[in-house]
């Protein structure tokens, strides 16, 4: 008898387990090819977070909060005023600032009319000079025949000395007096142009009192208290631009060697799960590992040594469409899959900054308009110089 005789469904379990290797060498060949067209030009990490602008409200001026306009989670506008100081102190200054733009112009329109007045003497000192000189010069011819007795030529001699000497002084007080004058208008004088940038720095504490937001967008971290006394450079709290986001995304150093700047890439956010997907690209790596710009970076040269898979940060940019439809956060996580097919890009980045990343205008006019106030109140003081 047969051993097929003997085990009818020998046959039968050897078709089986043929059958299911060459599902597996068949499921094997196509893992190979998809990993070889698709998983193979993907990088993908969960080690990903949103990151953004946190821009810090800061004092220029010391003052105590008397006032805020906005709290945790609200919006605020640009060039809106958030803090407000109180602004007695300043509002004194500035009235001192103007009396004293004032005072100088008006002294410098007497140190004007002076110097004309030194001017007039000086001219009337001349003529006495030549008067003397004339007759000294009628008499002395007459001294040699007795005409004129010689007592009379020694007092005219006397007085073209005296005109002459008059005429000196006369000279020095001119210079004396055209020393600070010379050369300038009073707008332009180096006094007033001083007490000038005095008033526009009064007039801009002054304004500094209200403190603006440089960017729009929310309030977080608010440290500041109604009655607290701060200072010059005291963070107070930081406002953050939820239209401004990007994410970092910290890939293992072993996934860096197919991505480049400008790569497509996909990122879901944990918040929204699967629902939702942005849209970004690459737009740049980091110039080093997050150990290696930790506060304390680890030290390899010991003998205690284990090596640890590092990351590099790549920053993916959104798009600014999609973030209004579905607003993220900083901080939130999120899984980023960045399509590497196309390896044309650089690494690095190759060009270097031609504009400012980011830039305000709020505190921009104030300057503009203390410089206006300068002119109006030299304007004022000037009425009726000629």
């Amino acid at each position: 008898m047969s051993t097929e005789q003997k085990n009818p469904n020998g046959g039968k379990r050897r078709g089986l387990m043929l059958a299911i290797a060459g599902a597996f060498v068949v499921a094997g060949i196509g893992y190979a090819v998809y990993y070889s067209l698709v998983l193979s030009q993907r990088e993908e990490t969960d080690n990903a977070y949103v990151g953004g602008n946190l821009v810090t409200l800061t004092s220029q001026v010391t003052g105590t909060v008397i006032g805020i306009n906005a709290d945790e989670t609200q919006l605020v506008e640009a060039g809106r005023e958030v803090v407000k100081l109180d602004p007695a102190d300043a509002a004194v200054s500035l009235r001192q600032m103007e009396a004293k733009l004032g005072e100088t112009v008006r002294q410098l329109r007497q140190q004007y009319a002076n110097a004309d007045q030194v001017d007039s003497t000086l001219a009337q000192r001349k003529i006495d000079l030549q008067k003397a000189e004339a007759d000294l010069a009628r008499r002395a011819p007459l001294a040699g025949d007795a005409t004129v007795s010689a007592e009379e030529i020694a007092h005219a001699k006397d007085a073209v000395e005296n005109a002459r000497a008059a005429l000196n002084v006369a000279q020095k007080q001119s210079e004396a007096a055209h020393a600070g004058i010379d050369g300038v208008k009073i707008t332009d004088n180096p006094s007033v142009l001083a007490a000038r940038a005095n008033y526009t720095q009064a007039w801009l504490v002054s304004q500094r009192n209200a403190l603006v937001a440089p960017v729009s967008g929310y309030v977080a971290k608010r440290s500041v208290q109604v009655g607290s006394r701060v200072a010059p450079g005291a963070s107070l709290l930081s406002i953050v631009p939820l239209d401004q986001l990007w994410v970092d995304a910290n890939f293992k150093e072993s996934e860096l060697k197919n991505i480049r700047i400008g790569q497509a890439a996909k990122v879901r956010a944990d918040i929204y799960g699967n629902s939702v997907e942005y849209h970004g690209k690459v737009i740049g790596l980091a110039a080093g590992t997050g150990s290696a710009f930790s506060l304390l970076p680890a030290q390899n040269a010991t003998g205690n040594w284990i090596k640890v898979v590092q990351r590099v940060p790549v920053r993916i940019a959104l798009d600014p469409k999609e973030l209004a439809a579905n607003p993220l956060r900083v901080g939130l996580s999120t899984t980023v899959e960045v399509d590497t097919k196309d390896r044309n890009g650089p690494v690095l980045a190759t060009q270097p900054a031609q504009q400012p990343v980011y830039t305000t205008k709020a505190f921009e006019e104030p300057l503009l308009n203390a410089e206006k106030l300068a002119d109006a109140i030299i304007a004022k003081n000037l009425a009726g110089a000629r």
